[in-house]
Parts: C-alpha cells; structure tokens; sequence
C-alpha cells in the first residue's frame, strides 16, 4: 500500500534557506514620498506655464486690436460718387448711386431721414429744417427731381446732364462739410 500525501502539512525551509531564497524585499517609503514631491513640483510647474500663457494671450491681443478709422460722411460720400462714376455709361444706375449716396450722407450728416422717403416727403421735412440754406435746399431739390426723372420717368440724360448732377452732388457735399474739415483737398476730380 502506497504512503498517502498528507495535504495539510506545510514544510518550512531552515532559517538560512529562508533569508536566502527570499527575493522579496520591504517597501520603501522614502521613495514614494520622494515621487509625490516630484508630482506636486510639475504640476505646479504645468499650472504657472498654463497661467503664463493666459496672461500673455490676454494682454498681447489688446496690443494688436488696430485703431478703428473713423471716415467723416463727406469722405464716404465722395468715395461712392467716384465709384458711381464708373457707370456713366448707364445713366439710370449712375442715378441711383449718386442718388443714395448724397442721400445716406444727409442721413449720416443732419439725421434726416433721407434714404426711407420718397422724394417728395424728404423735400417737404426739408423745408422744416434749418440745416441747409434756402439755396442749398433748392441745389438739393434740382439734384433730386432731376434723378426721378431719370430713375422712375425713363429720360434719357445726355453725359454733360449727369455730370451736371455729379457735379451739384459734390457741391451740396462741399458746402456742408463738417466746419474745420479740409473740404478742398477731398474734391473729387471728373
């Protein structure tokens, strides 16, 4: 009969077997602390370069923002006459551009409400105003009526016509200019 294994016997090696077979080894705590030093350092390092970065981000784009340039109404409205200009060979566009743009520049200039109302309507409020002279009131009406006829009445402008709007477009321009502006140097050549 065989010897039967008896399971619940545990051998123990002798003490000298044991220090030497065991390759386990105690943790070390002064290591751990050591890593959790260098964590906490580079994430206060990682925080200050983020925050640097920020704060340059925030001050650097105020140093770039380019001045706004304020273009008086006078200058936009000669800058769209002179682009109007370029239609003269289609004297119904050429009048709806001088047209408006003498129209947002009274706008621009006094607050009327020139661009929203009929002819009509504009000249009457016009009347109510001390904002043009008499005469300027009638340059501006000339201007006008003349520009309906050729918008909405289909005549037919010879080029000396339209250039006699162009030019009483940019003298009403001229004539009521902001005072202290240099008005001669902004003229627009024909």
């Amino acid at each position: 009969m065989p010897l039967a294994k008896n399971t619940n016997v545990v051998v123990v090696p002798a003490k000298s077997q044991l220090q030497e077979t065991n390759d386990i080894k105690p943790i070390n705590t002064s290591l751990e602390t050591s890593n959790n030093y260098t964590m906490l350092i580079l994430l206060v390092g990682l925080l200050a370069v983020l925050a640097g970065y920020f704060l340059y981000r925030k001050f650097s784009k105020k140093d770039k923002q380019l001045p706004v340039i304020i273009i008086p109404p006078h200058l936009r409205a000669k800058q769209r006459i002179e682009q109007a200009k370029r239609l003269i060979g289609d004297p119904r566009q050429f009048c709806f551009e001088i047209s408006d743009a003498l129209r947002i520049y009274l706008e621009e200039r006094f607050s009327l409400r020139a661009p929203e109302r009929t002819t009509d309507e504009f000249l009457l409020d016009l009347q109510k105003t001390s904002h043009l002279s008499p005469e300027q009131k009638i340059l501006l009406a000339d201007f006008l009526t003349r520009c309906d006829l050729v918008k909405f009445a289909r005549y037919e402008p010879t080029e000396e016509d339209l250039i006699s709007l162009l030019d009483s477009a940019l003298k009403l321009i001229d004539e009521t200019a902001q005072y202290g502006e240099n008005v001669a140097s902004t003229k627009v050549a024909v």
